[in-house]
């Protein structure tokens, strides 16, 4: 018996796939603006994917590669990692950088959600 894996809950997007995904989505999107070679970045991936299964049908999560996009990493001033945006309605409504625990980004997405 094969086993199937489920598809990830925080999708990677390029700068080509970045406004269908993220701009025009009828839900809230996080942006992780990551790197492979950021150690904080490889730490906050399994917390941004606990996260997205709990907002699931709420808010989409989507990852960003800086080494693979930088113009889209330099068009929104991403100048440390990881870097979190969180966009409603098309539009950034805030930035946060460094390594958050799981608690303060729920804190922070719910913050925004309410508002």
């Amino acid at each position: 018996m094969t086993e199937t894996k489920a598809p990830p809950s925080v999708l990677r997007v390029s700068t080509l796939e970045f406004p269908d995904t993220v701009i025009s989505s009828p839900l809230p999107v996080v942006v992780d603006f990551h790197a492979a070679w950021c150690g904080p970045c490889a730490q906050l991936a399994p917390v941004l994917e606990e996260l997205a299964e709990e907002f699931t049908g709420r808010l989409a999560f989507v990852k960003v590669d800086v080494d693979a996009e930088p113009a889209l990493a330099k068009s929104f001033g991403i100048r440390s990692l990881p870097s979190l945006i969180f966009y409603q309605g098309g539009h950034p409504r805030e930035l946060i950088a460094g390594m958050k625990g799981k608690a303060d980004l729920r804190r922070w997405i719910e913050g925004h959600l309410a508002g």
